[in-house]
């Protein structure tokens, strides 16, 4: 291995929707610097980045996967990512490590949910962003087209830095060879070369000036500073050509990589900011390997034999065996026995990372998701800004198949959410129920495959409860003695107050304005303790209720008798009393839905939306005959959503959801709603 420092290093993250060619691509630029002796297959099960059984089985990538390679001086880590929609939540959690993302377009396919995805995430993560063509040779495609497609999609700032040549059989270079005369297959090098100039030279004054007296003599050397400024600020998104298959193309791509695209000393910093909420403030870290460590963990691994792995970039500083560690806000540091890179499944032991590596240490088993990494105490309450992903809506309640497997249904849980962000465990203690929640039935059946084979639990699964809630609709007063006489001292306690519906989603209030203590001080908490007994458990149908103001504002005490388990019962009932008087209503949850199908089948998917009483806001041509449909629908009627659209539009739709706000229920649903809670409360 040769050294290298932090200005040598690129990393890089392959983003893009399925069956664009990234783990193909990323296994062709293996071999192609030497990585590794032989290529191999998707199909055949043998690529460094698809090692998991079950992506073998399936032919294509699940996880996320790291490899690194050597070219030109250049020290580059790779991070192949999952395509799937369902998926985007693990590719999107590894963006935070690298500098670059590398989108992957299939030609043949052109652009796709994903690809559309994963450039808006990027941008809005402030990286610096590429797309690479592949699948040039593809029999009957139209490279210029999707050149075309490309800049109405994402802008003009999207240019190609090479271009296909000879019927897509080569590619050829534009930018470091601008006087190159060779034939192209559309446009023309001196074209796309000008082009680029011309955009890369707007940031710079002092640059322009000497462009407009040099013209086309400028050497890229001399842009080297505003090209990726250009790139940092997403004035410019380098368009490459590539055919993983054939290798065509793979040349200039690596050249891009190692000459163009940026060092952790050139991309835009990460977003570090110390401290919570309104007192968080942002902090400079910077590629140095003589400060103290920062480092963040983007992914963790729990492996059966080496225990649990955590993945991190170093940010700041140099990790070697035997540095000791602290986890976030931890007092008591951890010792880094052995320090790894990682070639796919592969653990290569290192002497040192320093700022920009992606290293891994096993066996520790605090590390976690998203922690920070740190030498010294002055970097505690460190953390980098939440990544933008929407929380997973498609859920399915499970029990173990097997009695007696509950306890390892719970510890397979517990380590398949460590390693998956995007992955959601909840325990439902009103409805006694267990919800996995992830990106969709996809991702879900491949959580439960993968619990199946590494955990050996199987499960029962069967659609989550919907969580209902309960509200009020006007004003109303509850009045409530309670009074208790056993022999010797007794209870007493009376209470009146008022409830005030709120404004939808803000949550609970509650209010004293008792005066000349009537309701002596020390049994106001006694009193909101009976009304929170009541909104955790439901008035009419058993739900947890929201937007309520209680207003307490009188009441009676007993020197002798009152106690506080009396102010809690007066304080319950009076509450029950009141909601029965403000016209109570049952919520639903109502969640935003993006679906992308295409064009011609909008008017089955308008039809089926209506039926699920849904609303449609808006709908969007994208390229490629695709349409983009934005609506609500009450969450209750997405249940096999996934299946209905794929009958619907022959496989091809897929579509997204993400939880918008409550809204009352229809009356007929209600009814339903109120009678089967009053049927079991009277059981």
């Amino acid at each position: 291995m040769s050294s290298y420092q932090s200005a040598d290093i690129r990393n890089i993250a392959l983003v893009g929707h399925s069956a664009a060619g990234k783990t193909t691509l990323a296994e062709t630029l293996l071999k192609k610097t030497g990585a590794i002796h032989t290529r191999g297959n998707v199909e055949r099960g043998s690529t460094v980045c698809d090692f998991d059984p079950h992506e073998k089985e399936l032919g294509h990538s699940l996880e996320t996967t790291i490899c690194f390679m050597e070219h030109d001086g250049a020290h580059i880590n790779l991070i192949d990512t999952p395509g799937y929609p369902d998926f985007a939540g693990r590719s999107i959690a590894i963006l935070p490590a690298v500098e670059t993302a590398a989108v992957v377009i299939n030609a043949e396919h052109g652009i796709e949910l994903v690809t559309r995805r994963m450039m808006e995430v990027a941008a809005k993560d402030g990286l610096c962003r590429m797309i690479i063509v592949n699948h040039i040779d593809a029999p009957g495609v139209k490279l210029q087209q999707l050149m075309t497609d490309i800049k109405e999609a994402f802008g003009n700032e999207c240019l190609p830095i090479n271009l296909p040549a000879d019927g897509a059989k080569k590619v050829v270079d534009c930018y470091f060879k601008p006087n190159n005369e060779e034939a192209v297959d559309f446009s023309s090098v001196e074209e796309a070369h000008t082009e680029i100039i011309d955009q890369v030279v707007e940031l710079d004054e002092e640059l322009m000036e000497v462009y407009l007296e040099q013209g086309q003599d400028m050497q890229p050397s001399q842009l080297h500073d505003v090209f990726e400024k250009a790139m940092r600020r997403g004035h410019l998104v380098p368009v490459c050509f590539v055919s993983a298959e054939t290798g065509s193309g793979v040349n200039q791509l690596l050249n891009v990589f190692v000459h163009l695209m940026p060092n952790p000393m050139e991309g835009n910093p990460p977003p570090f900011i110390k401290g919570e909420g309104d007192a968080a403030t942002a902090v400079k870290v910077e590629a140095d390997e003589d400060k103290h460590v920062i480092a963040h963990v983007f992914k963790v691994m729990v492996d059966p034999f080496i225990g649990r792995m955590g993945i991190f970039r170093i940010h700041q500083g140099t990790i070697t065996p035997n540095t000791q560690l602290l986890i976030g806000d931890a007092r008591k540091p951890f010792k880094v026995s052995h320090l790894y890179r990682l070639q796919g499944k592969e653990h290569v032991e290192m002497a040192k990372g320093i700022p920009g590596d992606i290293c891994a240490v096993a066996k520790v088993d605090e590390i976690e998701f998203g922690a920070v990494l740190h030498d010294s105490h002055d970097e505690d309450r460190f953390h980098l800004e939440a990544v933008a992903s929407s929380p997973p809506m498609h859920g399915v309640a499970i029990t173990p198949r097997r009695r007696g497997d509950e306890q390892k249904l719970s510890e397979a849980l517990s380590k398949l959410a460590a390693e998956d962000p995007s992955l959601v465990v909840e325990h439902d203690a009103a409805a006694n129920e267990t919800v996995m929640r992830g990106s969709g039935e996809l991702h879900l059946r491949a959580i439960m495959e993968r619990m199946k084979e590494r955990f050996h639990v199987e499960v029962d699964t069967r659609p989550p409860s919907i969580p209902y809630r309960e509200t009020i609709t006007r004003k109303a007063e509850g009045h409530h003695r309670h009074r208790k006489q056993t022999g010797g001292a007794g209870q007493f306690g009376e209470v009146f107050l008022r409830v005030e519906p709120l404004p939808r989603d803000h949550g609970f209030e509650f209010v004293s304005k008792v005066v000349g203590g009537s309701i002596p001080y020390q049994f106001i908490p006694a009193v909101e303790k009976g009304v929170r007994q009541v909104l955790s458990s439901g008035a009419i149908a058993g739900y947890t209720m929201q937007d309520i103001r209680v207003i307490v504002y009188d009441g009676k005490h007993h020197p002798v008798d009152s106690k506080e388990v009396a102010f809690v019962a007066a304080g319950k009932k009076a509450f029950i009393e009141a909601i029965n008087q403000a016209k109570p209503i049952i919520l639903e949850p109502i969640v935003k839905v993006e679906i992308t199908v295409p064009g011609d089948h909008m008017g089955d998917i308008a039809g089926d939306l209506s039926s699920r009483r849904g609303r449609i806001n808006g709908n969007e041509v994208l390229t490629a005959n695709q349409v983009r449909i934005d609506g609500e629908v009450p969450l209750a009627e997405l249940e096999n959503y996934q299946t209905r659209l794929g009958s619907l539009t022959g496989g091809v739709g897929s579509f997204t959801m993400a939880f918008s706000h409550y809204q009352a229920v229809p009356a007929p649903l209600q009814k339903e709603l109120s009678t089967s809670f009053q049927v079991a409360d009277n059981a």
